[in-house]
């Protein structure tokens, strides 16, 4: 059903006005008590065997929305309803900003695929702060917030800007995530190199412990899968030595290699995302679990379309999964299909619990060897 109307309405539509179409109905839906509990019940179903703590949170589940679909907390009520077992909000930058110049969303259909050059639209820390504080949540689910550098803030004043942000979002984040990956903002990738990366991580560290006393934020950093095989060895060390929370792994790729969607679409600049991050980003999640194990918590996503493309992160490493451009093809059935077969492979493979499947395959690869 839901791709027949894709095909007849959405496809036909703007990618960024068919985005806000369906953000203003989803928001609809999640401010209506009759219609939000008969959504939620048909779309986010529970299994007991799909519980997860990760972070030091627990969780109904291990699959989520990542940032950039809800760049402002304006629909987590929303998302939550429609399934995701945590909702990670952003990018968030120190300074509102309206981002790149439209057009600048455009579908890859063939290749189920997304690029984006957005450049961190969003409203600002103190303003998606104050939404935060303000919030009176009718769905209790985990909240990330992802942060990034302000565009027009140098490379060299970025960890301020990033301090800037964290001490004003931190006392509102179950979790919180050093965007630094993100193709879209000049030099921000940059960032990643260690010699950069450590004083960052190192300066959100303290400022989100000095600003939130009660409680320790936990931290994570989300990269790039463009990283070579060695910087991605860098930065899983570096995690470690900074006693860091968790890596997600990963943004979008300025890769185009294998598309087979034809015109000049694919030759728009900025991140792709969607099927064709799939096998890039699995193999980063495996490296990276052969680098950290069980020390940190890894997040996997990019280009999981479906349960068996979830079940191979948590095989590979990933504590967490989360999903974007999948949602926007297969629509508001997508969290559930993922929980359903999810928990259909558990109950058929050889281990107890999810927490046990958790990179299974990269140690019997390695007890192989």
């Amino acid at each position: 059903m839901y791709k027949l109307f894709f095909n007849l309405v959405f496809k036909r539509m703007d990618p960024e006005k068919a985005h806000y179409l369906a953000f203003r109905w989803i928001r609809l839906a999640a401010r209506t008590p009759v219609l939000r509990t008969f959504v939620a019940a048909a779309l986010a179903p529970r299994y007991k065997e799909l519980r997860t703590e990760a972070l030091g949170l627990r969780m109904h589940g291990p699959f989520g929305l990542a940032a950039g679909f809800d760049k402002n907390a304006i629909a987590i009520d929303g998302m939550a309803m429609l399934g995701f077992d945590h909702i990670e909000i952003g990018t968030v930058t120190g300074e509102p900003q309206p981002g790149n110049p439209k057009k600048r969303l455009f579908r890859l259909v063939p290749d189920r695929a997304l690029i984006n050059r957005m450049g961190f639209n969003n409203e600002g820390s103190l303003a998606v702060a104050a939404r935060l504080a303000s919030r009176n949540p009718v769905i209790r689910t985990t909240v990330g917030v992802n942060i990034g550098k302000t565009k027009v803030v140098p490379e060299a004043e970025a960890v301020g800007d990033y301090v800037k942000s964290t001490e004003r979002l931190a006392a509102f984040a179950d979790y919180l995530v050093v965007n630094v990956s993100s193709p879209n903002t000049p030099g921000l990738r940059n960032l990643q190199a260690t010699e950069a990366l450590r004083p960052l991580l190192t300066a959100v560290r303290e400022a989100a412990d000095r600003t939130v006393r009660s409680r320790r934020v936990p931290l994570l950093v989300k990269i790039a899968p463009d990283l070579a095989d060695e910087d991605i060895d860098a930065v899983a060390d570096l995690a470690v030595e900074l006693g860091l929370d968790g890596i997600i792994a990963t943004n979008t790729t300025i890769s185009r290699e294998g598309l087979t969607t034809r015109g000049d679409v694919v030759n728009e600049t900025g991140g792709l995302s969607g099927a064709p991050l799939k096998e890039r980003s699995l193999e980063v999640l495996r490296r990276l679990y052969a680098r950290v194990g069980d020390q940190i918590t890894l997040v996997g996503v990019g280009g999981i379309e479906n349960a068996e493309d979830a079940w191979q992160r948590i095989l590979a490493g990933a504590t967490l999964i989360q999903g974007y451009s999948a949602f926007i093809y297969e629509g508001p059935f997508y969290a559930r299909a993922i929980h359903k077969g999810l928990a259909a492979r558990l109950r058929t493979s050889p281990y107890a619990t999810l927490a046990d499947a958790i990179g299974a395959d990269v140690r019997k690869k390695a007890n192989a060897a």
